[in-house]
């Protein structure tokens, strides 16, 4: 017997293999300018190799798909299982996370071997159209697009750590010292909201991280929003007014860390001892090299930890919105049905870059600048569990939810957030001593 199939199944499942190849190879591609002695660096505890990451990302695919839904599946490698497990306790023990770099082998050709082996594997499995396995393949690009981030923030920290501080791409940053033009605030009236992820029918729902539901009502007050990041020039005022000596402005365990690490600035900044007064001591790594700061005064200053965001909002009088209120004041900038767009990885810059036409007429339209891409921003909120919050079933479950301890919540992306990967619900956390994101500061007041 013949069994019919629709039309708009055949279309889902080509345009289901196209992102799955088209996600598998952006990841190949963000490796291509390295050497293989770049691919095995890792120049702190919470980085990863770059070769680390091509494997984990397709441990996953084996780990939760291939191994629980193609019949007759055979790992590529017994070992694989546990040396590239990353903190899936449920799945298997795993090799402690500070000790990847000396994992010489398997060396890249296995690697890759065993990535294009997957890959075919999945191919045959995606013919079988099992919704669960389809489900957790759109997880696993998910998965796949937030270690493409990471690979980048890792590269960008491996090459400052190398005394020659090499360019990952070496051609010039597009844009340069364009005015950034006035900060103008944004009024967002109160009252009872919804934030959170929509659950609108089976199959239908858009795809989201459990940490993202449930969907629920807030009550926010009224409150003022920043038009645009803060820039360097905003962010170099507030180091020239002594903003890392003054322990009134910083929360307690943040003025340790600023003793205990001697911060002076923000991550990748960089001036000779005993200089630091001009603009024109500083310089600053990027992934295009070492750039003068004056040529980065209007762009958004980014690697600023939790602390130095909270630090700077203080000096400046105001604060750090709450998520709710990001959320909030996202969802009233974003057209229905929309693409997000902002200077995120596909743009190619992989530094943030000034805003076009701040100050100008279209604020006065309540128009929001710069929110996607560019930098996370900090917010004021811990990153904890929405109400009725449930995580997914089996070892998944420890994706996000085993987190929700001692982090602060980020929100918008940055410039190496792939753009089909966020949205206005998404929430990325850190700890808030972490500078090595590309992570900003957009400021609050009520």
């Amino acid at each position: 017997m013949k069994v019919a199939v629709r039309t708009e199944d055949m279309e889902d499942a080509a345009a289901g293999r196209k992102e799955y190849c088209r996600v598998r190879q952006q990841t190949e591609d963000l490796c291509s300018p390295l050497t293989p002695e770049d691919m095995m660096v890792q120049s702190c505890p919470e980085a990863s190799p770059a070769k680390w990451h091509l494997a984990h990302t397709t441990w996953f695919f084996e780990t939760f798909l291939l191994r629980e839904f193609l019949p007759g599946y055979r790992s590529f490698h017994p070992d694989f299982h546990w040396l590239f497990n990353s903190y899936y306790n449920g799945v298997s023990d795993q090799p402690e996370k500070k000790l990847r770099a000396s994992f010489s082998r398997p060396g890249l050709d296995a690697i890759l071997e065993y990535r294009h082996s997957i890959d075919e594997a999945m191919e045959e499995l995606s013919s079988l159209e099992i919704p669960e396995a389809q489900r957790r393949t759109t997880l696993g690009l998910h998965h796949e697009q937030q270690h493409q981030e990471l690979l980048a923030m890792d590269i960008k920290h491996a090459f400052w750590s190398n005394p020659l501080r090499p360019a990952y791409q070496p051609e010039p940053l597009a844009v340069t010292n364009n005015a950034a033009g006035g900060l103008v605030w944004i009024d967002a009236d109160g009252g009872q909201r919804e934030i959170g992820c929509p659950e609108t029918g089976e199959g239908s729902e858009p795809f989201c991280f459990d940490n993202e539901r449930p969907r629920h009502r807030v009550w926010v007050d009224p409150f003022r929003l920043a038009s645009r990041p803060a820039t360097c020039a905003e962010y170099f005022a507030f180091m020239q007014d002594g903003g890392y000596s003054r322990p009134d402005l910083w929360l307690s365990e943040g003025w340790n860390t600023v003793q205990s690490e001697r911060w002076r600035a923000p991550l990748y900044w960089q001036c000779d001892p005993g200089a630091g007064a001009s603009v024109d001591d500083w310089t600053i790594f990027t992934l295009r090299g070492m750039i003068p700061l004056r040529h980065l005064l209007q762009t958004p200053v980014c690697h600023v930890s939790f602390f130095e965001a909270d630090a700077f909002a203080h000096w400046a009088g105001m604060r750090l919105p709450t998520e709710a209120e990001w959320e909030v004041a996202a969802a009233g900038t974003l057209k229905e049905n929309a693409p997000i767009a902002g200077n995120l990885l596909e743009s190619g810059e992989l530094h943030p870059l000034p805003v076009n036409g701040a100050g100008s007429a279209k604020h006065a339209q309540q128009s929001l600048d710069q929110l996607f891409g560019d930098v996370w921003e900090w917010t004021g909120s811990a990153y904890l569990g929405y109400p009725g919050f449930q995580p997914l079933s089996g070892a998944l479950g420890e994706y996000n939810g085993k987190f929700m301890c001692n982090q602060m919540v980020l929100r918008g992306g940055s410039v190496v957030t792939p753009a089909s990967h966020i949205r206005a619900t998404y929430r990325n956390f850190f700890s808030p001593v972490t500078r090595w994101q590309f992570s900003g500061v957009r400021l609050a007041h009520r």
